[in-house]
């Protein structure tokens, strides 16, 4: 897809609505639409000038050649004299927010699995397309204007899984990245490592069971305390004992250590998809007669545990299937 490059004729009509390390988000308009105005910082040398253009139109290019529901909406982008990226603006918030401002609640479990499937479809779109996210975060999942669905931003950290050879290590937000981002020795800035997108798989891992529990992983750790017990005592968040061994699996198969053991994205949604037809609440039934009511029940029933029990197969095969990729590796 070619890259819509704007011309200036965008206005800042509002106030900055984010910020980040590599620029600030404020709400503007662009034409007739109300749109979310990303705008990058220059640098102050030039050599940093010329990575931070570097990463910029990277950011562009990656964004321009991607469409998901799930993935937040690009418009285009503009050069001079300043670095901006104009984006769909989303009035929900983001999914930081949102859970913070339940707690200490949490979300209904259905809830918390849509969202999780609104996250993998958009990850799967991204690794379809080569691309790797690398920053997969509450903080870059926004809430649409209903609250009932979740959209990816922020491709400033993403890279396209063809060049990601040798990439530096100090990538992401340490919560959440994956122990193969950090030294095998320390965690020097520009370490560099050998990964792949299951990295993003990881991310996820954490993500859900942010999802499911409702609190920070790590907690009562500093961000380099966090990295530290990740990826040299192969500590994880600790599970809530009532969760169901299936559901348990998925997030635990996420944020295994062998980055070759962890599902793709697509499993991952064969997975949760899964996993809610085991858990489905009946749905409401239209008003039938009376005389009818016996025979709907029984054929309702017998096509809820038909789905029911084809949903626990496939999900007793995939987790076969890792069993014996797991069993393989070790060997």
């Amino acid at each position: 897809m070619k890259v819509c490059w704007l011309t200036l004729n965008y206005c800042l009509s509002g106030s900055k609505i984010g910020e980040g390390a590599h620029g600030k988000v404020y709400e503007g308009r662009y034409g007739d639409r109300i749109v979310a105005i990303k705008v990058l910082h220059r640098g102050s040398t030039s050599e940093e000038r010329t990575a931070l253009e570097s990463r910029f139109v990277r950011e562009v290019n990656m964004m321009s050649r991607v469409k998901h529901d799930n993935l937040v909406k690009f418009i285009g982008a503009c050069k001079d004299p300043l670095m901006v990226i104009v984006t769909e603006l989303l009035p929900g918030m983001s999914l930081r927010k949102y859970l913070v401002g339940l707690r200490p609640n949490k979300l209904d479990l259905h809830v918390a699995l849509n969202f999780a499937l609104d996250i993998a479809r958009a990850m799967d779109c991204l690794h379809a397309n080569g691309i790797i996210h690398r920053d997969l975060k509450p903080d870059n999942l926004l809430l649409t204007s209903d609250q009932k669905s979740l959209k990816l931003a922020d491709f400033g950290l993403a890279r396209e899984e063809s060049v990601t050879e040798m990439m530096t290590a100090e990538t992401g937000t340490y919560r959440w990245m994956a122990p193969e981002l950090y030294s095998t020795v320390t965690l020097r800035q520009g370490e560099k490592k050998h990964y792949n997108n299951k990295v993003d798989v990881y991310s996820f891992g954490i993500v859900l069971w942010e999802l499911l529990t409702n609190r920070m992983p790590f907690e009562g750790m500093s961000n380099l305390q966090a990295a530290y017990a990740a990826a040299f005592k192969h500590e994880r968040p600790r599970l809530p004992e009532d969760i169901s061994p299936d559901l348990a699996f998925i997030v635990q198969s996420c944020w295994v250590e062998d980055p070759n053991l962890r599902p793709s994205f697509s499993q991952i949604i064969r997975m949760v998809n899964a996993f809610l037809f085991t858990v489905m609440p009946p749905s409401p039934s239209p008003s039938i007669p009376e005389s009818d009511t016996s025979e709907a029940a029984a054929s309702s029933n017998g096509t809820m545990t038909e789905l029911s029990s084809r949903a626990r197969g496939k999900f007793a095969f995939l987790r076969q299937l890792f069993t014996a990729k797991r069993t393989k590796n070790s060997q």
